[in-house]
């Protein structure tokens, strides 16, 4: 469950029992995906549409979820 400390989001990982501290993209992302899963472009449309986002960088956003996919936030389906 996260917690709104303002402009970062605490998010408790149960199978670590570790405690993450996240900014902006991140609480944006993991909400875009929410329960289903998709691919990097799928997740990119989605946020161009849910934010207006003109310049929306895939590389970046790969970037983004490797980091999170890489502390256990995220798995690859």
């Amino acid at each position: 469950m996260p917690v709104d400390l303002g402009e970062l989001i605490a998010l408790y990982h149960r199978p670590s029992a570790r405690t993450h501290l996240v900014g902006s993209p991140v609480p944006e992302i993991l909400d875009a995906l929410g329960e289903e899963a998709m691919d990097t472009q799928q997740l990119l449309d989605a946020l161009q549409r849910r934010y207006a986002l003109d310049d929306a960088d895939p590389q970046a956003l790969a970037a983004r979820l490797a980091e999170l996919e890489s502390v256990g936030l995220i798995r690859r389906a």
